[in-house]
């Protein structure tokens, strides 16, 4: 049995499944307009109690549009069609990079294009991993909206994939084809960041299993405000990205001047994970939550500054920012059960109970039966 929210406003709803039929709620703003099938009216009454949080009609109109348009780029991106053209461009890329880099090795260009382009064969490869990078970057950005925790471990991903894509970027620095006296010198760096990735990629695994996602809010009203506002500033950080984009191509182009993009990036993921920080202690200000957001932030600047040091000390930093993140996790889930004197219970849980109490059991009445409110949230933490 599976609910997900979504939306807010207008579009906040979730969807309630039991024995043999479906429930769904949608909180229409103030007026808490509820679609359901097969309930007593009693029961329709006590559920349209709950309704989307007050805070104004200029910010409600806001998270409306933002949530709605969020949705939509989430659902988009993560369809199996998006799936397919991300990789058929990566696909395309990879082969046309290949293409230009021999035909500016025979010279069949402009003599301006012959300045700038290079003529090493693993630049291709250099140039489809900063792709596949800019892809995970968008991981990031939907993935703010469901798990801050899991957020963090997409900008690990990414780091790792920076390690592996500097391995590559080592034999750049030769003329093809590579002899053992060329390489030699790179042989040490190159260990290192792959090694460093390899760790990265194992520690990551574990963080990934410890996640507990305890609810850190226990109230339907104030989560969908919280989702709204994450999304909103899921966009934000959308934009801020496209900006960084546009202004290292234009550097690029205009001035011949190489911007590190990824860095800059995650600089600007530093601000926006602060950000976040002070947004939930609107919601909740206990304090394991807060050090733990807090942590977190500090994790993304240990990886900003992975992201500029040189081998072999960015992959300790990396492998260190990563440490750090699976430690602050096992310590929240150990402080954060410690006070509750077992393990939090989840939002999940938090609402069926809720619903549960609002809806009657399973009975006959009048010849319809009731539908059980056996719920689970996904995708909130």
């Amino acid at each position: 049995m599976r609910t997900r929210y979504t939306g807010f406003g207008q579009d906040a709803a979730f969807v309630v499944y039991g024995p043999g039929t479906q429930v769904r709620k949608q909180i229409a703003g103030t007026h808490g307009a509820i679609q359901r099938s097969r309930l007593g009216e009693d029961a329709k009454r006590r559920i349209g109690a709950l309704q989307a949080p007050n805070i104004g009609r200029v910010m409600n109109r806001i998270f409306t549009v933002t949530s709605r348009v969020f949705d939509r780029l989430e659902s988009a991106w993560e369809s199996p069609r998006g799936r397919h053209l991300v990789a058929d461009m990566l696909i395309i890329s990879f082969i046309g990079a290949l293409l230009v880099i021999e035909v500016r090795r025979r010279a069949l260009l402009s003599p301006a294009l012959l300045d700038i382009l290079p003529t090493n064969h693993f630049y291709a490869v250099d140039f489809t991993l900063q792709l596949v990078q800019i892809v995970g970057l968008a991981g990031i950005i939907f993935g703010l909206a469901r798990s801050v925790a899991n957020t963090v471990g997409k900008q690990l991903e990414i780091l790792s994939l920076i390690l592996l894509r500097g391995a590559f970027r080592e034999l750049t620095a030769f003329d093809e084809p590579i002899t053992w006296s060329k390489a030699q010198p790179t042989i040490l760096p190159i260990m290192a960041l792959a090694g460093g990735a390899l760790v990265i990629f194992v520690i990551l695994r574990i963080y990934y299993r410890v996640q507990r996602h305890q609810g850190v809010i226990d109230d339907f009203h104030n989560l969908a405000g919280f989702v709204a506002m994450k999304k909103l500033i899921a966009l934000g950080l959308l934009l801020a990205f496209m900006l960084i984009g546009l202004y290292t191509l234009q550097q690029y182009i205009m001035v011949g001047r190489a911007v590190s993009f990824f860095g800059d990036c995650y600089t600007v993921l530093i601000f926006f994970d602060v950000l976040l920080v002070f947004v939930s202690m609107h919601h909740s200000s206990t304090y394991h939550v807060v050090f733990r957001n807090t942590g977190f932030a500090v994790a993304t600047v240990l990886i900003r500054v992975a992201v500029i040091a040189p081998a072999p000390f960015n992959a300790m930093i990396g492998v260190g920012s990563t440490l750090f993140a699976l430690g602050l996790t096992l310590a929240y889930n150990t402080f954060a059960s410690s006070l509750a004197g077992e393990p939090g219970m989840h939002l999940s849980e938090a609402l069926a109970a809720t619903l549960h109490a609002a809806v009657p059991a399973p009975t006959q009445n009048g010849g319809k039966e009731l539908v059980s409110t056996n719920v689970k949230i996904a995708d909130i933490r």
